[in-house]
C-alpha cells in the first residue's frame, strides 16, 4: 500500500484481561456507549460516556498515542458505534469483549453509582 492509499479501517475485539492492562497503564481510552442510567448504576473507573442513542463521533475524546477502547454491555452496541466511527474516518479502534459483563466476570473493577 502506497502513503497516498487511504487507510483501511480496523477494528479488533479485545479480551477484559488485555482492556483491563491497558487502562490501568493509561494506554487506552475507554468509551461507553451505554445508556446514561446504565452507566449510573455501574461502569469502569476513568470511561467516557458517549451514548449510543445520542453518538457523535465529533465527541471522541482525544486518544492521540492510546487505543480507542469501546464498550457497552455485552458487546453488541459498541460494534454498532465501532461502524459509526468507521464511516466518520476512524481507522483503529477497539470493541471490549463481552462488554461491562464480560469485564466484570473476570473480576474487572465497577464504580456503583455516579
Amino acid at each position: 500500500m502506497s502513503d497516498n492509499e487511504p487507510q483501511r479501517p480496523r477494528v479488533e475485539m479485545v479480551d477484559p484481561q488485555t482492556a483491563r492492562h491497558w487502562i490501568e497503564r493509561g494506554d487506552a481510552v475507554l468509551v461507553d456507549v451505554r445508556e446514561p442510567h446504565e452507566y449510573a448504576m455501574e461502569h469502569i473507573q476513568g470511561a467516557t460516556l458517549i451514548p449510543l442513542s445520542a453518538f457523535d463521533p465529533n465527541n471522541i475524546p482525544d486518544h492521540a498515542d492510546k487505543r480507542l477502547l469501546l464498550m457497552c454491555a455485552s458487546g453488541v452496541r459498541c460494534g454498532v458505534a465501532s461502524e459509526m466511527l468507521k464511516r466518520a474516518g476512524f481507522v483503529e479502534m477497539y470493541r471490549l469483549a463481552g462488554g461491562i459483563m464480560g469485564w466484570k466476570a473476570v473480576g474487572g473493577p465497577v464504580v456503583h453509582g455516579d
